[in-house]
This record gives structure tokens, sequence and C-alpha cells, in this order.
């Protein structure tokens, strides 16, 4: 009100800050559950609040394919359902409401494996309707596909990177298809053969559309420095793969499944402020090889019911991790941060979980303030 009075005492300030590392974010998956567009701007406004400033978007995967686009309009048919898809105009909101407030919005297309939801629009580009995954690398159908998303979605992205997965590429389905084994026979690939030759196809495809790669930790596994340099990985299976990546000169992303994955509801917010993703990291050139970390949000159980007080608090201790200093390290003199940020996330109408529970997003033990739970 008007007829108050307000005074900041010991003025002028000078406060210098800036973040530690420059990649500093969470991956939200909307294919094993769709999150509505409201959600996801709430979702990005929350963070901003946490100094967060890369919206790892993984978009589709095995359960569903919700994306429309125009130039390949049967992958929609992937989507659960009609009413849970993005258009292309959703896309370009999000991406802007994005920027506006600091953050880049980083795509992700899982390929060969995690894409068994192409198969309801182009089944060519899959092993056959039994056995949907890891997509087709026989046919150029499969690359044609993958080319034109590429190209499209260069419209809606505008971020120099690409995020083409790697991960988790069980290749039975092209040992029970005659014409892959064929193929393979005929090149004298083995199946790990073939995933690699797919990756590098992908990859100079992704490449040669002006898009620079990303790939999960797998994809370093099989091809060590084979790649360009400025091909980013990111590491979920071990921590100490990260050392090994920045060793043969490549960027790295930190996301340790057990540490941060949020997913993972019993993991505690302290373990998450401990994860240093310079841990085993020595050398100062290396270390500048360090981008920073992602948190992930993987959807199997959580859709816009339960999306905030799964990501948060313990999102926010990660978000500290990356911003401050190495030697701001006392879980002790983080906690009541950690407590005035959880309520201000709720204030701002973020349903953040209570700080003190032993599993994340059950309800608050009794009765108390918001800055005691």
């Amino acid at each position: 009100p008007l007829s108050q009075q307000y005074s900041i005492g010991s003025v002028p300030w000078n406060i210098e800050d800036k973040p530690r590392f420059s990649h500093r974010g969470i991956l939200l998956d909307t294919s094993r559950h769709f999150h509505s567009v409201r959600t996801i701007k709430r979702f990005i406004d929350s963070l901003s609040y946490a100094k967060l400033n890369v919206f790892h978007w993984h978009i589709v995967d095995s359960q569903s394919f919700p994306l429309q686009l125009h130039t390949l309009p049967n992958l929609v048919k992937g989507a659960y359902t009609p009413e849970e898809i993005y258009t292309p105009e959703d896309v370009q909101a999000i991406v802007e409401y994005a920027r506006a407030r600091g953050v880049r919005v980083l795509p992700e297309f899982d390929t060969p494996g995690h894409a068994g939801s192409w198969c309801n629009g182009y089944p060519d580009v899959c092993p056959s309707p039994q056995c949907t995954q890891p997509l087709n690398p026989a046919t150029n159908k499969t690359f044609d596909l993958i080319g034109t998303l590429i190209t499209e979605t260069k419209t809606l992205f505008p971020d120099e990177y690409f995020h083409l997965g790697g991960d988790e590429v069980n290749t039975a389905c092209w040992t029970k298809s005659n014409s892959i084994a064929a193929w393979m026979k005929a090149k004298g690939y083995s199946t790990d053969d073939a995933y690699k030759y797919f990756v590098k196809v992908t990859h100079d495809l992704a490449r040669s559309l002006g898009r620079k790669s990303v790939h999960w930790e797998e994809v370093f596994n099989h091809f060590g420095a084979g790649l360009e340099k400025d091909t980013i990985f990111q590491v979920w299976l071990s921590h100490a793969t990260a050392a090994k990546i920045v060793a043969a000169g490549y960027q790295c992303i930190l996301s340790n499944s057990d540490v941060w994955y949020l997913d993972h509801l019993g993991v505690s917010w302290e373990k998450f402020y401990s994860n240093d993703p310079l841990m085993g990291i020595t050398d100062p050139d290396q270390q500048k090889l360090m981008l920073g970390g992602e948190t992930c949000m993987w959807s199997e159980t959580v859709d816009d019911s339960d999306i905030f007080n799964t990501i948060w608090p313990r999102a926010a201790a990660a978000a500290e991790r990356l911003w401050s200093p190495s030697d701001v390290q006392d879980a002790d003199l983080f906690k009541p941060r950690l407590e005035a940020f959880r309520c201000l996330l709720t204030r701002r109408g973020v349903g953040a979980a209570a700080v003190g529970n032993a599993q994340a997003r059950s309800a608050p033990s009794g009765p108390g303030s918001c800055f005691d739970q």
C-alpha cells in the first residue's frame, strides 16, 4: 500500500554472482505420460526460479509419439489419444515462453531404441509389427524419415544441439527379422556393428542438417574418440564415465541415475546436493569440458497430478550444486535455504513436497509451518 514505507539499508549493494556450470537443467519425459502445455509452462517457470537454464524435452519414446509434424503427419498416430498431442504451434509457444525466462529447450528424439511408437504411422522403419524396435537400420526409409524429422524440428527448436539418444538398445529384433539379418550378413556386421552404423549415419545426418549431436553414455562406450569433438555425451549409467569422456576431449553432461533421477523417490535431497559433476576430474582443461548436469524426470509414474511434488524440492539441491562455488558444500547450512525455497515455490503455485520427506512427493507428516516440514 502507498501508505506504507519501505527502506533498504546499507546501499549501494554490489552483488557478484555467476554459475559454476553453464548447463543446468531438468529432463522432462512427455511420452510415458502426457503433460499439458499449461503444466510445461509452469515447469519452465519453476526452472527459472531455481536458476536452471535448460529444459531437456524427452518428447517421444516407445510408449507414445505426442508431437504433430506437418511433413510426417502419420507419426502422431503414435500418440495415446488425439487430445494428448503437441501441435507445432504449441511447441513454438513453449520454446518462446522458455526463451523469455532464460531457458533453452533441448529436444530429444531417442533412436534407434525407445522408438516403438514411430511404427504406428510408419511401419516400414521398424523390424516388424510384433518386434518394433530398434528402428530398422537396413532401409534408407528409416534415415529419410529421421532427416525429414530433423529438418522440420529445426523450425521449432532453434537450439544448435539435437539429442539423438542412443541408449538401451536391445538388438534382438534385428536378429529376428529375416531382412535385417540378411543385410547384416551381407555387410559382415554383428548386431553391435549395426548399432554403430545406425548411430554414425544419424549423427552425420544431423550434422549435415546443421545440428550438433548429444548422445547418451552408451554411444561413447561404443565409439570412444570416434566422433567429432563438438559432440556432447550425457552420462546416466556411471558417474565414473564422465572422467573418461572429458579425458577423451569431449564435453559432458552429468545425470547419473543412482542420484539425479527424480523418479527414484527414495533418494534424499542430501544425496542430490553432494553429487558433484567434477568428482574424479582434476585436470583444469578437462574440468572445462564438464558443462554441468541435469536431473531427470522420467514419467512412468508421473503426470500432471504429481509432477511438481516429485521434482521439487530435491531438484533445487542439484540446482545449487550446479550454480554455487565448489566450496559451498555444507548441507546443514543449505537446509534452511532449501526450506525457504520450497515455501517460495508453494507461494508461487508450484506444489513442492515437504523437505523432510523420506519419500519424495509424500504428504507433510503433520501440522506446522511451511518452513518446518
